[in-house]
């Protein structure tokens, strides 16, 4: 095939971009900036249409796995990448005539605050989102699944909490908060979730593309995507630290403190610069379970985890 990749030089593009190319199809990247990789690449804003149909022209398949990720900013900069960006990624797949697309989701689009354990496809979308993040995937999700029909098929994936060596953004932030001191565990009681392990990512991105065509059965539709293994939020992150020399987190604040410190740091931040140290979005996703049933995904896509957690948390002391 024939592909490019949206975002194809960042941490789950571009281990799309090994696996594409291991098997031998030919792979383009676009992105805003150069990546140190060895495709063709185009560069450009998700939002230039005519950048993006310059990119695609002649490809079978797009993955667009490009996004803006984060807890804090502007709501119009998230919608402008996230939600104008996937709507002009479909105008121009259909201007060029592309039959397939895999839209990278997030299953934060069905979280709006709530403890989801083991929750499938069926779940609606929450009446209100915590931040900017999830509120313009879940928008942009659903242009891509409204999309779908005979002349391009369209499915979405929603890998959860992706994870592994170079990972610029969970670990790093744990390591770094861990090591100002500043980590703290929110409430006593057990968080469930289940983190997707970044070559497991790819791997139903590649599973998905290769089933996916007009009409078929995975057409329109939507898959959680996670490793299988749930388990305590705070025993994972305790296992990432101690692979990075540093304590278990044994501290730990109040829900209702941590909620109150959430709103009180949104309200300061908005005059204040850079990233507020808490938000509601965050203490919700630190004290809430969130894991997903995967049936679906292993029943229409043949996915299954080949990386285990174990596996993959060696593969971090590597």
């Amino acid at each position: 095939m024939t592909v490019l990749v949206t975002g194809g030089g960042g941490f789950l593009g571009s281990a799309i971009v090994r696996m594409l190319t291991a098997r031998g199809d030919v792979v383009r990247s676009f992105s805003r900036t150069p990546a140190r990789m060895n495709i063709e690449q185009f560069h450009g804003d998700l939002t230039d249409v005519d950048a993006l149909r310059t990119a695609m022209r002649s490809c079978d398949i797009v993955f667009h796995v490009a996004a803006k990720a984060g807890i804090w900013g502007r709501f119009s900069d998230f919608y402008r990448t996230n939600t104008l960006g996937t709507q002009t990624v479909l105008t121009a797949c259909r201007a060029e005539g592309v039959r397939r697309l895999v839209y990278t989701s997030t299953p934060s689009v069905v979280h709006g605050g709530t403890s989801l354990e083991g929750i499938t496809e069926a779940a609606h979308y929450p009446s209100h989102f915590e931040a900017h993040y999830p509120h313009t995937k879940a928008l942009a999700e659903q242009a891509v699944l409204a999309a779908n029909g005979p002349e391009l098929a369209t499915v979405a994936l929603r890998p959860h909490l992706i994870w592994g060596p170079n990972d610029p953004h969970l670990i790093p932030r744990l390591v770094a908060k861990a090591r100002a001191g500043k980590l703290k565990r929110i409430g006593t009681h057990p968080v469930i979730v289940d983190a997707t392990y970044v070559d497991n990512a790819a791997t139903a991105h590649v599973l998905a593309a290769d089933r996916l065509a007009p009409g078929s059965h995975i057409a329109g539709r939507c898959y959680f995507i996670t490793n299988d293994e749930p388990l305590d939020l705070w025993d994972f992150i305790n296992r990432i630290l101690a692979i990075h020399d540093l304590a278990p987190v044994t501290r730990s604040v109040s829900l209702g403190k941590a909620k109150l410190a959430g709103r009180i740091c949104e309200v300061l931040w908005r005059v204040l610069p850079g990233e507020p140290p808490l938000t509601s979005f965050v203490v919700s996703q630190l004290s809430t379970s969130h894991w997903y049933d995967i049936t679906a995904a292993k029943r229409d896509l043949d996915y299954s985890p080949q990386i285990s957690r174990d596996e993959g948390l060696s593969r971090l002391h590597r």
